[in-house]
């Protein structure tokens, strides 16, 4: 039997992208993910690795480093800002892993890591 797509490959700098139209002007957008009080009420700082961003263009991009559950390595989530539709604000979220991810079948004999999703 052959697979074409190995379970046990490489996925460092793996990332995921997810677009948002949102109705609120961009000034206010960048508050919400930039000034802490804010940012709390839907990123607590817990899951944050760092409490502050680890790069910032103010009104345009900020950048956290997450802390991840178990083995699996930190990654890093980026927010966009750029103006949208009908003076919204179009909100690009950036989630990229930091490190190696395998996943694994429960028989294997590899060294233990964390199942991807």
């Amino acid at each position: 039997m052959s697979d074409t797509c190995d379970p046990r490959e490489e996925t460092e700098g793996a990332e995921i992208a997810l677009e948002v139209e949102l109705d609120a002007k961009p000034e206010k957008v960048w508050r919400a993910i930039a000034l802490p009080a804010f940012r709390e009420r839907w990123l607590p700082e817990a899951d944050l690795a760092e409490p502050e961003p680890i790069a910032s263009i103010p009104g345009v991009e900020v950048r956290y480093r997450m802390r991840e559950e178990g083995a699996l390595p930190d990654s890093t989530v980026t927010f966009r800002i750029e103006p949208g539709l009908e003076g919204g604000a179009l909100l690009r979220i950036i989630h990229r892993i930091d490190g190696d991810v395998r996943a694994r079948s429960a028989n294997d004999n590899l060294r233990p890591v964390s199942l991807a999703a």
